[in-house]
């Protein structure tokens, strides 16, 4: 999310049968649970966060799936404070709800609000009127779930979440921060109250941060994850010791990113995404774009046609052209003009129009080729840009369980 002021800013009920899980490197081994219940039933029982039984013989690894595996339903956050948005606070939020629609004509949408703010949510989101949408009460301060909600991670017949240390971006004590103290805790709250066994990350980072093929190779920026800001002392190699360990992956090719210029410090997801297994869209800034970020497109160009995956692929990189932010309807330096945070669902892939008809149309049909057998819906987020974030920033899959072997 390229936001360089501070104004940016159910589960699965699980059963009782449990698969113990493989030791995740530097992280305690966990249970990950047998899926029973159909997304229509109620939270289960809270489970105690990080209780877990040793590892044995005939163990699972846990791994982070690709997207476009399938999902059991999709998670959003409802924008809770007006010392973050401001007068933009209700646009945010008819946003959220307009996402919320569209994603909930393919799969469920579970939307996270405070107590005091479901009914507001439940109204403006349709009450479940619209397709399968559902609001569940938890205390929560923005909408960018994608980095504090977990990051599901699956085995053959199990599930559970990765609670990765969410810390407002490492941004306290800087023009950059805003309150985040109870988006911190809602990893934590959503799988404890559905029965979601959670992992405790070896890292400090953010599921913006995060981005695989499910086959093993994850893609990273240096900048948001090396970087003192969350993970002071920590080697680029311990950082991604912790995250192939975490995550269950094989190989990380790290792009340089950029610190300093917004509040993410470059996150991958606006930058490059996996549409398979080796094919990667790269965001290629439109034109008035800041040379600062022309400079990181032409770095992860460079570095992304000379890598390979965990597979030994050589990668295909496909340009996505940003829009001309002369032509934008969205104004500022703050907006966010990436197509590549676009958010894939089960038959569909979600993705912004700015305004830009020729740019739109491109995206459209760049993305209609990467994902031939789904949907592409194209959808006006211009507030949510105007905070420096995308659909992907927020939303979070939650997958669905792989069969039991």
């Amino acid at each position: 999310m390229h936001t360089p002021t501070p104004s940016r800013r159910s589960l699965l009920r699980i059963g009782a049968t449990a698969l113990p899980l493989l030791a995740l490197g530097t992280v305690a081994p966990a249970v990950a649970r047998a899926a029973t219940a159909s997304p229509a039933d109620p939270p289960g029982p809270a489970a105690a966060p990080g209780a877990a039984p040793a590892a044995g013989p005939g163990t699972l690894r846990l791994r982070m799936p690709a997207e476009s595996d399938r999902h059991d339903r999709t998670f959003m956050a409802w924008p809770a404070l007006s010392s973050i948005w401001g007068r933009q606070l209700s646009a945010v939020r008819d946003d959220i709800a307009r996402v919320a629609y569209e994603i909930s004509r393919y799969e469920p949408v579970v939307v996270v609000a405070r107590p005091g703010q479901a009914a507001d949510a439940r109204y403006r989101c349709g009450g479940g009127a619209y397709y399968r949408i559902t609001v569940v009460e938890i205390p929560n301060d923005d909408l960018w779930i994608r980095d504090f909600g977990p990051t599901f991670l699956v085995a053959p017949g199990a599930i559970a979440g990765l609670d990765t240390n969410f810390n407002g971006w490492g941004k306290a004590g800087t023009p950059y921060y805003q309150p985040f103290a109870e988006d911190a805790a809602v990893a934590a709250s959503l799988l404890g109250q559905y029965g979601v066994d959670r992992v405790q990350a070896p890292f400090v980072g953010e599921g913006g941060a995060l981005e695989t093929d499910g086959q093993g190779t994850l893609l990273a920026t240096v900048s948001s994850l090396v970087n003192p800001n969350r993970n002071p002392g920590m080697s680029q190699a311990q950082v991604e010791q912790a995250l192939k360990s975490s995550l269950g992956m094989d190989k990380v090719i790290w792009l340089a990113g950029l610190a300093g210029q917004d509040i993410t410090d470059d996150h991958i997801d606006c930058l490059a995404r996996f549409t398979s297994p080796g094919r990667v869209v790269l965001d290629k800034p439109g034109p008035g774009t800041s040379q600062v970020w022309i400079d990181v497109y032409e770095q992860a160009r460079q570095a992304l046609r000379g890598a390979t995956d965990a597979q030994g692929r050589a990668l295909t990189v496909v340009e996505l052209p940003g829009p001309d932010r002369a032509l934008i309807r969205g104004r500022g330096k703050d907006f966010l003009s990436s197509y590549t945070n676009f958010y894939v669902a089960n038959g569909a892939v979600f993705v912004p129009q700015f305004g830009d008809t020729a740019a739109d149309g491109t995206a459209y049909a760049v993305l209609q080729a990467e994902f031939p057998d789904r949907d592409v819906v194209q959808v006006n987020i211009d507030t949510i840009a105007s905070g420096g974030g995308g659909i992907h920033c927020a939303t979070q899959s939650q997958p669905a369980v792989p069969p039991a072997r």
